[in-house]
């Protein structure tokens, strides 16, 4: 069985029912998380597990009307934790994020170029949180057979995307979801899952399946 390291918590999301959601998700394909909101601590040695993912808002809150919640949830990535991010994928491990995590790691200029994009404030956008079309797009095996889809959730919009990413999955015209090599590993972002009814869908939680199968160089298998 598969080892996941999920990295969790942050504010404005139930990040412990969303993480334990995605865990039950990927425990279906063979994939056994473990659920941290240590981050640091997590991350200050390296990692033994094939796959990590960040399931987390954690970023520096240097925006104005955060200032009265910066004191308590304002985060600095360590050095020594982004050193062993990217050894994990030099040893061709899989990185899996979520949501917010385009929004975590603001103090790492390199966090962008890894993930390939990025929440910039104050451009970056999302509409209420309501029903949304998400469109599938093209014959990546993550997606390829797939339907496009309704769901109840967040669209991030006007994000810095990078011009090599090719999306999979879009929503108003705005990408949310991408798979990319990145040394000698993968990654993949899935702008969906801000609470746990996006994780109830069941093309959604197909293509997560996928997603982690795909991430961890397996034979990608699994129908809608």
């Amino acid at each position: 069985m598969a080892r996941n390291l999920i990295l969790s918590g942050g504010l404005f999301h139930d990040f412990a029912a969303t993480s334990a959601a995605l865990a039950e998700v990927l425990a279906e394909v063979g994939v056994e998380s473990e659920i941290t909101e240590d981050i640091a601590g997590a991350l200050s040695e390296p990692s033994e597990v094939q796959l990590i993912t960040v399931n987390a808002l954690r970023w520096q809150m240097d925006q104005d009307r955060f200032a009265d919640l910066r004191g308590e949830w304002r985060f600095d990535l360590p050095a020594e934790a982004r050193a062993n991010l990217l050894d994990h994928l030099d040893r061709g491990g899989g990185l899996l994020c979520m949501h917010s995590a385009s929004i975590c790691f603001d103090d790492w200029q390199g966090w962008p170029r890894v993930l390939g994009g990025c929440w910039t404030w104050p451009k970056s956008h999302h509409p209420p949180l309501g029903w949304t079309g998400v469109r599938v797009h093209g014959t990546h095996p993550v997606v390829e057979g797939l339907r496009d889809f309704d769901v109840v959730d967040e669209v991030y919009s006007d994000m810095d995307v990078l011009d090599d990413v090719e999306p999979l999955a879009s929503a108003n015209g705005q990408p949310l979801i991408w798979a990319r090599p990145v040394r000698r590993g993968r990654v993949f972002y899935d702008a969906l899952g801000h609470d746990t009814r996006s994780y109830g869908n069941e093309i959604h939680r197909t293509l997560l399946q996928r997603a982690a199968l795909w991430l961890l160089k397996r034979p990608v298998t699994i129908r809608e």
